[in-house]
């Protein structure tokens, strides 16, 4: 019997096991020590930001950037509908309002122009548009070209979502480094992982100093443990981060095996009609994710139904994320469709994407996706 072939997992080896055990032979177990301080600097470093503070979880970055720039309850948030729930849930933590807007066809992310449309209606409408936070899907950057004057014009704070594109660029600029903060996800599934954990980064001292204060149950300065704000335990652990510094050391690597599946699947489906890559034309994606979206009426076929033929061959498959209006978590909320995410998530299907794929495995992929296209 075959192994599974998982859709991205981590993808760890010697040099992460050295370092893990060169951290625990230091004695920093706890969430603080060297290799915190190391990662935060080495990732700081990586994206061109001033400053960077390491926590348990993307979700975690998001949640203390909102504070940080003064997201206050009966705020309205801008939030793309085609995300994971985490970026959603974020804004809810804060007592402020999820307001959801859909996304382009060619790559998954915001929609620029509905973006504009929508902060027009927003503040005619008299609400507080605290931050709109724009996701970087499966690692190609939203357009900050077009995001950024919209925001800057409507006086509104961005806050990236990177949870996905460590490693990715928009002209030239590194992804996490637009807006007041950007933060990224080392989740297993990643592009690079700590197990668990991410990356608030920001040119803003005074932001990632809050950030990083409210990170450690916002203890004061003091002899004793003394209180003055509600604090969260949102610290990654050293051990945790001296994972991640071997990670980043092999980040250029990674990206480069991603890059390559993709083109494999791109070459694959180029003569079959109907199908065409998610954001395939973005030289600069970190290649996070290998997304396919497939017209049914041109191909004869639908995306889930490769997905099931994968699926009973023990090949992982997903769908796009699942827009969050669709979601009963948000139903009712404030939204401005156009139907796009709906399309890409009855039509898209994510392909194994993972770096640590070996060749065997790539061509058992290859080979059962051929087999699908042989018998339509």
């Amino acid at each position: 019997m075959t192994d599974p072939v998982l859709l991205s997992p981590p993808d760890v080896g010697p040099l992460e096991e050295s370092s893990v055990l060169d951290a625990l032979r230091s004695g920093w177990v706890a969430p603080a020590g060297p290799d915190v301080e190391a990662f935060e600097r080495e990732v700081a470093e990586r994206v061109g930001c001033g400053h960077a503070v390491a926590l348990s979880s993307g979700t975690a970055g998001l949640h203390l950037a909102l504070l940080a720039i003064d997201v206050r309850p009966g705020d309205v948030v801008v939030v793309p509908t085609l995300t994971f729930v985490a970026t959603a849930n974020a804004v809810v933590y804060t007592g402020a309002e999820p307001v959801f807007v859909d996304c382009e066809p060619a790559t998954g992310n915001l929609d620029p122009d509905l973006l504009a449309e929508l902060l027009r209606d927003l503040r005619a409408g008299g609400r507080r548009v605290a931050a709109v936070i724009p996701v970087d899907m499966f690692g190609a950057c939203a357009d900050y070209t077009r995001i950024l004057p919209l925001c800057a014009e409507a006086e509104v704070p961005i806050v990236v979502d990177a949870a996905e594109s460590l490693g990715a660029t928009h002209v030239g600029r590194a992804a996490g480094s637009f807006g007041r903060a950007g933060v990224f996800s080392f989740n297993g599934n990643k592009i690079i992982t700590t197990s668990g954990g991410g990356m608030l980064v920001s040119d803003d001292a005074d932001l990632v100093a809050r950030c990083r204060y409210l990170s450690t149950q916002a203890r004061q300065p003091v002899p004793y443990y003394e209180h003055t704000d509600v604090g969260y335990n949102y610290r990654l652990s050293n051990l945790l981060a001296a994972v991640g510094r071997a990670q980043l050391r092999r980040l250029d690597d990674m990206m480069a095996r991603r890059r390559q599946l993709r083109e494999l699947y791109a070459k694959l489906f180029a003569a079959v009609p109907g199908v065409r890559v998610l954001a395939d034309e973005d030289t600069a994606a970190n290649c996070w994710l290998t997304t396919i979206v497939v017209d049914p009426a041109a191909a004869g076929w639908r995306a889930a139904e490769l997905g099931a033929h994968l699926g009973a061959q023990d090949i992982e498959t997903r769908p796009v994320w699942k827009p969050m209006h669709l979601q009963p978590v948000f139903a009712g909320r404030r939204a401005l469709l156009s139907g796009t995410a709906e399309r890409l998530f009855t039509d898209g299907l994510t392909l194994p994407s993972g770096s640590a794929m070996t060749e065997v495995q790539v061509a058992r992929v290859l080979t059962e996706i051929e087999r699908f296209l042989q018998c339509r």
